[in-house]
């Protein structure tokens, strides 16, 4: 391989300034023991040879630069579309398909992941969590050198720009990794945070591919587990629907079988086991963590880890005590109050005023843009890994996902608090 492309496995690829943290922090997972997929990265370097061959520096320059924001959106679109219509250099798509036909070879034809992984993401205070672009379940050539292009193109969409200028962030600055590979035959994937405010641990799942999880569409089993990894608590999920790899496509999702449905996907053993694994990821990193994992037949896959920020509880006050409450999973950082504004569909978003509780059915990341106006938010489906609630605790922003009925039980317009640490939401009768 060339000084672009580097296997996931060799020391080099640990260099997060070169790769980008997701692709980094998984090569240093595998090197310090712990399971994770075959595969190989794309240095960012690949990204900027592209953007300086096709003439795109000053044009990336002027999309936060630019006063006029017509031009400025006319910048970024020449950005996205320069990267997403022009071929790819020799220089860099010959190493790059002779990877991709090795990676397939030794893993007998395997389908592709192509993951985004922005020198920008999954930092402390910043995680872009669900912000750019994965593709998983690529067969063909064509298909695998589109993903990396679109991964690129990432970089200048608009919901990213829109993070980046509220993170102070200049795309102009920055520049995108690529990680590939091979997708997991999951059984089951998830999420699991490895401190919680009560110093245990806390494991997500649901059947399938964790993407349920991580656009907030499925109501995962929750895995509560002590610090020294015993499993205490185990509460089932909702899990409606799995999403899985259909043939040729990037994900088919069916109805879940009723009998799995409320089924732990996990059994105690496994959750302990998978426990033990995010206590060696913490201790790794020397810090609290944010995993993401599958299972296939062989065992458990670590996907991602990235730096995890928790807060301590907060008594209640003793008014909030005397109310109807409802449980759910905690997103694991503050306090909030407000005005219960429920919402069904993105058309009412308008409806939410500053300072408002929003509640809703599903919490996906295309709502990451309400999150600066509202106190807090309440979802019925979704768990404390999702990408949105990733989002949230990075941005200080109570959430509880995976209350049941919450859109139905909850009054709109009712005084309501929501305890992101604690995992419970409560609301005043009769406001």
């Amino acid at each position: 391989m060339n000084s672009y492309v580097v296997p996931v496995t060799a020391a080099e690829a640990c260099d997060a300034n070169r790769f980008g943290p997701k692709a980094a922090n998984q090569a240093a997972l595998g090197r310090a023991g712990l399971p994770i997929p075959d595969g190989f990265c794309l240095d960012a370097a690949a990204y900027r040879k592209q953007v300086a061959t096709l003439g795109l520096e000053e044009t990336a320059r002027g999309v936060f630069a630019e006063r006029d924001s017509a031009k400025a959106r006319r910048h970024a679109l020449n950005m996205k579309l320069g990267l997403l219509d022009n071929p790819i250099i020799p220089e860099i798509l010959n190493p790059l398909l002779a990877a991709w036909r090795d990676l397939k070879a030794r893993t007998n034809g395997a389908q592709t992941c192509v993951r985004s992984s922005a020198l920008v993401e999954d930092r402390f205070g910043a995680s872009f969590a669900g912000q750019f672009e994965s593709f998983i379940g690529l067969e063909t050539e064509s298909d695998f050198i589109t993903a990396v292009r679109s991964c690129w193109a990432a970089l200048w969409m608009t919901r990213v720009l829109r993070y980046m200028a509220t993170n102070n962030s200049d795309p102009a600055d920055t520049a995108m990794g690529v990680l590939i590979q091979p997708l997991v035959a999951a059984r089951a994937s998830g999420g699991g945070l490895s401190r919680t405010a009560d110093g245990g641990m806390l494991l997500s799942a649901t059947w399938g591919l964790g993407s349920a999880i991580a656009q907030g569409e499925v109501t995962p089993d929750r895995y509560e587990l002590s610090a020294e990894g015993k499993v205490l608590h185990v509460v089932a999920g909702r899990k409606d629907h799995i999403v899985g790899c259909g043939h040729g496509a990037e994900s088919a999702t069916r109805v879940a079988p009723k009998a799995m449905i409320s089924k732990p996907c996990l059994s105690r053993d496994q959750a302990a086991e998978l426990g033990a694994l995010v206590r060696r990821a913490e201790d790794f990193a020397g810090i609290p963590v944010e995993i993401e994992w599958a299972m296939d037949d062989s065992g458990f896959k670590m996907l991602q880890s990235r730096p995890l920020h928790m807060e301590k509880a907060r008594e209640p006050d003793k008014v909030w005590l005397q109310h109807p409450r409802l449980n759910g999973h905690p997103a694991g950082i503050g306090w909030g109050e407000g005005e219960a504004r429920i919402v069904n569909c993105e058309c009412e978003l308008e409806r939410v005023n500053p300072g408002d509780i929003l509640v809703t059915k599903v919490a996906g990341p295309a709502l990451s843009e309400i999150l600066t106006r509202v106190a807090g938010v309440v979802a019925e489906r979704g768990g404390s890994t999702s990408h949105l609630a990733s989002l949230a605790r990075e941005r200080g922003i109570p959430m509880v996902l995976g209350v049941h009925e919450a859109t139905t039980r909850i009054p709109d317009g009712v005084r309501i608090s929501v305890d992101g640490v604690a995992g419970v939401v409560r609301w005043i009768q009769n406001a």
